[in-house]
């Protein structure tokens, strides 16, 4: 038996003994996520046991070096230990933006100290963190953004606001990007603070939306305190490792263009059943069905692919874009074709005999997967400059 092997059978019998029964279902949706923090939103006590048992063996973010509270796993064992999840439809133990965004920017660009104080905490679930980047008149040209940190010797003085932070609310720190110099060009001066959430001079407000959830948030600076110790690379300099952590925001945005609980064949299936010859009785239907599943499927083998180049030293890149724009979009098409699957159910919002109208505002929620996460009109320009080497107009 190969190393390989050896590592698939011992992963496959610890998570038989150690996943609990409710955690082999996929998620109901973003509520039903568990995302740590120090007041964690539980919706069953097996979350955290999973996510503990996980974050125990470094699973939670499995290729993260030991040392920082990852599993040390090489590109193929973390395959084979995602393999061996989804055999048993074990849910991931833990989402955060400590993991998809924050985290590959502080082991990219933080220094050893600032890893080991803050890693470590974002892989076990400790901390949860919430992302300080558009501002009401810095949206997509976010180099226009006017929060300011004031030099005050050991820490800063934060004073602005931000805007559409998502769960902010709910988060412990922030990751934000402030101004430290106002004399060079705007995409200067621009540096990045971690610091905590819960102290006097942070304000925040939920923005609820069509929905009917407040996920966004406008968060107010008045005095708020950033220790010099938590800046991220240079001052000044902060605008490079936003734009890396871009790349991972849009990455991750772009899953849920393959997110399910069930695939729409079946669902489909079940409600509206088949012809004489055992195939979907809607014709247009079915073959819209089959179009999304098929371009879902390419998708996720594209992502899979680029991601080893990326894990093989690569780099993502202007790739992330490409991600976001066709996720985004496979996402609404997605929504919309539950709508379609479902019929006159669809349209209800509240009452059991809906599910709680948890469809329509799902399909609600996906248009803002078009913004949120850099809009598509710049991922278009993004792929076009940067990917195909198009001139500007």
């Amino acid at each position: 038996m190969s190393e390989l092997e050896q590592f698939r059978a011992e992963t496959r019998a610890w998570l038989e003994a150690n996943c609990p029964q409710s955690m082999r279902t996929p998620a109901r949706g973003f509520e039903d996520i568990y995302n740590g923090g120090r007041k964690p939103e539980i919706d069953h006590p097996d979350q955290k046991v999973w996510c503990d048992r996980m974050a125990e063996r470094g699973w939670t973010v499995p290729t993260w070096p030991k040392e920082y509270g990852g599993g040390g796993l090489n590109k193929e064992e973390a395959k084979v230990l995602a393999q061996e999840m989804a055999r048993i439809s074990a849910r991931r133990p833990l989402d955060s933006f400590g993991i998809s965004m924050l985290g590959p920017a502080l082991l990219q660009f933080g220094s050893e100290e600032q890893k080991k104080e803050h890693l470590p905490p974002i892989a076990r679930g400790e901390i949860r963190w919430c992302q300080g980047y558009s501002e009401p008149n810095a949206g997509s040209d976010l180099a226009s953004l006017a929060t300011r940190a004031e030099d005050q010797g050991d820490h800063y003085l934060i004073n602005g606001q931000k805007v559409w932070t998502s769960y902010a609310d709910k988060a412990d720190w922030i990751f934000c990007l402030v101004r430290t110099d106002s004399s060079g060009s705007k995409h200067e001066g621009i540096s990045f603070v971690l610091f905590d959430m819960d102290q006097p001079g942070v304000t925040v407000k939920p923005i609820k939306l069509i929905s009917g959830s407040s996920p966004f948030c406008e968060t107010f600076f008045d005095d708020a305190k950033a220790l010099k110790k938590n800046l991220i690379g240079e001052e000044g300099k902060g605008w490079t490792i936003a734009k890396y952590l871009l790349t991972h925001e849009r990455e991750m945005i772009s899953g849920f263009g393959t997110m399910s609980r069930e695939s729409l064949g079946q669902r489909a299936a079940k409600i509206v059943g088949a012809d004489a010859s055992g195939r979907l009785a809607n014709g247009v239907l079915r073959q819209n069905i089959a179009q999304y599943q098929l371009d879902a499927m390419v998708f996720g083998y594209t992502m899979a692919r680029i991601g080893d180049e990326a894990k093989a030293g690569q780099g993502l890149g202007p790739a992330s874009s490409i991600f976001k724009y066709y996720g985004t979009e496979l996402n609404k098409r997605r929504n919309e074709l539950n709508l379609a699957v479902q019929g006159e159910v669809a349209l209800g919002w509240d009452g059991d005999v809906y599910d709680g109208g948890q469809l329509s505002r799902d399909w609600l929620r996906s248009k803002g997967n078009s913004i949120e996460g850099g809009t598509t009109e710049v991922q278009l320009n993004i792929i076009a400059k940067r990917v195909l080497g198009l001139p500007d107009a």
